[in-house]
């Protein structure tokens, strides 16, 4: 079904990004890497994505702070591949702080990354979508695109805007053959979650194990950390025939949490 197909996954040297690309080359889709981290690890999982896809699989260390970049990124994946039919936007990073004391440069980092770079990714990846009249856009919001939590101010802003852009782009290409959705995880146990526990645990003057049993799975009724093959597997479904009239959609995968 995907077999053949580009795709471009931004922040996928780790986590769920990573998660998505291991699932997408498994089914034989051509795969672009991004994200920071040591380069003989990321060079070994672009070999492995290329073994397991049957294609292609290339690796941008672009910034997504920098849109210039960014730009060039989607150039050479479109150059590379033929075209980027898929594009999965998971790049994020996280910071915990009072907004009183919630640094200035955190702020506009958090939202260049998790919400700007979306931005300038499928400004220029939609072109070549449009042209071929196919594409899908996967952007990984988070639960915190529809609740908040203390002390998350830049995250939980961006969360919320990534959801606002996935619903004007859905309606901009609705007519296009592409499919715009948001997928937004409760808490995964990912590098990502894992940087947070210590900052929260100073924040809230709390233990980390404290964090993890009354903070973050508190708020996920199943008591669970959702899984990082459950959200690639939600990303395989939105990139499938089976939801082609799925667009403008957040599709929630918490554990209940935003259910309450």
């Amino acid at each position: 079904m995907l077999k053949g197909k580009s795709a471009l996954v931004t922040g996928s040297t780790s986590g769920i990004g990573r998660g998505i690309a291991e699932a997408l080359a498994d089914q034989g889709v051509n795969v672009m890497l991004n994200g920071f981290g040591d380069a003989g690890e990321i060079e070994s999982l672009r070999a492995d994505l290329q073994a397991r896809s049957g294609g292609k699989a290339l690796y941008s260390a672009a910034d997504m702070t920098r849109p210039a970049e960014i730009a060039d990124m989607v150039r050479d994946a479109e150059a590379a591949f033929g075209g980027i039919d898929i594009l999965v936007n998971n790049a994020g990073i996280q910071f915990v702080s009072p907004i009183e004391d919630f640094p200035d440069d955190k702020w506009n980092a958090i939202i260049a990354i998790n919400l700007t770079s979306a931005f300038h990714t499928i400004k220029h990846a939609v072109p070549g979508m449009k042209a071929r009249g196919w594409g899908r856009v996967i952007n990984l919001a988070s639960a915190h695109s529809l609740v908040a939590s203390p002390f998350k101010a830049a995250y939980v802003a961006a969360k919320h805007g990534i959801a606002g852009l996935t619903k004007t782009v859905a309606l901009e290409c609705a007519e296009a053959g592409i499919t715009v959705n948001a997928i937004s995880p409760g808490y995964v146990l990912t590098p990502l979650v894992q940087a947070q526990i210590p900052d929260t645990a100073r924040a809230r003057g709390i233990t980390e194990d404290e964090v993890k049993r009354d903070v973050l799975l508190a708020a996920q009724p199943t008591k669970t950390f959702v899984g990082i093959d459950e959200v690639a597997g939600t990303a395989l479904f939105l990139c499938s025939d089976a939801a082609a009239n799925i667009t403008g959609a957040n599709i929630s995968i918490d554990g209940g949490w935003t259910a309450k």
